[in-house]
């Protein structure tokens, strides 16, 4: 049994993997949720901290977006079978010129009120079926709003110092990614089409490609 580990994105709950499907006799899926931080823990403590949710020897990490990142920082404390991540960076060199520029002028600080304020306003004034389902589905999805956890979040993954990273690393990265743009990625497997959120609108293809990846 190989016991594969699911960071979600930032802000995002673990409801984002309910559309993966793998055998299960031969993987278990352990859907993790995001910790409210103390204030001044570092993106290292922060990993020793989700360590105690894993319990079985040699996992697999897979992450998507921030959550990427924290599963390439756990990693570097405990034997693993196998790190992927999808939607994500492997270095600070990946991030794209706005969040290097936001990071420069030390912004960060003021997007998560803006990100939960819009969220709010657009389903008290959506207009229209399809503007009303998104709506339904950022608020399914992006439901870990609490201010600590959001200024932390952004922070860290704007103020990322890694420049090199694991080389057994697995990559996985759509080339419509419009938060982390394909252009910057190097050394990945490129999934055609794919968005931020091609974890959910491209299950079928990680349901297909998944165990072929992790591998026996």
């Amino acid at each position: 049994m190989i016991h594969i580990y699911l960071m979600p994105g930032m802000a995002a709950n673990p409801s984002i993997f309910e559309y993966i499907k793998l055998p299960e006799s031969d993987y278990k899926l352990h859907p993790l949720t995001w910790k409210i931080p103390n204030v001044n823990d570092s993106l290292e403590d922060y990993a020793k901290k989700m360590l105690l949710e894993v319990r079985e020897k040699n996992p697999v990490f897979i992450g998507v977006s921030f959550g990427g990142v924290v599963v390439q920082e756990m990693a570097k404390y405990i034997k693993y079978k196998k790190v992927i991540i999808i939607s994500s960076v492997k270095s600070k060199t990946e991030l794209p010129r706005r969040m290097r520029f936001s990071r420069a002028l030390g912004l960060y600080h003021l997007a998560p009120f803006k990100l939960v304020r819009n969220i709010d306003t657009l389903s008290n004034y959506a207009v229209g079926d399809r503007l009303k389902h998104k709506v339904a589905l950022y608020k399914k999805y992006l439901s870990i709003t609490n201010p600590i956890y959001l200024n932390w979040a952004l922070k860290q993954m704007l103020c990322w110092e890694q420049t090199e990273f694991l080389e057994d690393l697995v990559h996985i990265h759509g080339t419509e990614d419009p938060v982390f743009p394909y252009k910057y990625i190097d050394k990945c497997i490129p999934v055609k089409g794919g968005t931020h959120v091609m974890i959910i609108s491209k299950c079928k293809w990680f349901n297909k490609n998944l165990p072929k990846i992790i591998g026996n």
